[in-house]
């Protein structure tokens, strides 16, 4: 039991967990609206969406239009994403 302890501490210093929302067109392609993220420690958004496309690989047919915002303010794909971020897929919405 000490050892899945340590195990789950250094899990902690190493990677951070993120809460990804995805909104229309990614939600539908996805077909999940949110989910949590476990990436490496100092991985950008960028590393992130590369991540979600290779969980769900029909993500590609949005990624190269997607804005992404992360704990609420648009951001750039070399931002650092931090343990218990929000990061957010928007791509662009169409209607009428």
């Amino acid at each position: 039991m000490d050892k899945e302890v340590t195990k789950t501490e250094s899990d902690d210093t190493s990677s951070v967990e993120i809460k990804v929302l995805l909104f229309a067109r990614a939600r539908e392609l996805a077909g999940v609206p949110d989910l949590t993220l476990k990436m490496p420690s100092g991985s950008t958004t960028q590393k992130c969406m590369d991540e979600l496309v290779l969980k769900f690989p029909s993500l590609e047919e949005v990624r190269s239009c997607v804005v992404l915002a992360l704990n609420e303010e648009y951001t750039t794909d070399s931002a650092i994403v931090q343990h218990r971020d929000e990061l957010a897929i928007i791509p662009p919405i169409s209607g009428g």
